[in-house]
């Protein structure tokens, strides 16, 4: 006998998709200046409970980190067609951490995924899901309010890039 339980439901998520004239290279060139690689003091700062050192980087840090970037672009070099495409996790551990005191459930978002491709014409695209409607499936108004103020910096630094 199973003492597990499944349940699941339907979600409607918000899917962005922005486009640039600007080259690939140049793109991704100006995405990668513009977030910093990921602080890996705060995380510790966090786990230690140091509030002063936090507050630091709120008030003077920036808004988004890199947390990570995967080349998907060189998984295609089996077919023989390497093309321009990279994903990256994009968020703040900070940011995380004020959603998932309030629901853990938010942890499955954070950091925020997003695709950066070149299409057969040349175009530079980002796609991303709003952050807004993938935390506020979780029906927690604290956490859906920190995913709009994500909606807002995630689009900012994007268009910032893509020019």
């Amino acid at each position: 006998m199973t003492t597990a339980t499944i349940t699941s439901k339907p979600i409607t998520i918000e899917h962005v998709r922005i486009t640039s004239r600007r080259p690939f290279p140049q793109v991704r060139a100006a995405i990668e200046a513009d977030l910093p690689i990921l602080d890996a003091n705060i995380q510790v700062m966090l786990s230690n409970g140091d509030r002063e050192g936090i507050k630091h980087f709120v008030d003077n840090g920036p808004k988004l980190f890199m947390f990570l970037e995967r080349d998907h672009g060189d998984l295609l070099a089996i077919t023989g067609h390497k093309r321009n495409a990279v994903q990256y996790e994009i968020g703040n551990p900070i940011t995380a951490s004020t959603m998932t005191r309030h629901n853990l459930g938010a942890a499955l978002y954070a950091p925020l995924r997003v695709a950066l491709f070149e299409t057969d014409g040349g175009e530079a695209v980002f796609e991303y899901d709003k952050p807004s409607t993938l935390f506020g499936q979780l029906g927690d108004e604290r956490v859906t309010e920190i995913g709009r103020y994500l909606d807002r910096e995630l689009e900012a630094a994007l268009l910032k890039a893509a020019g």
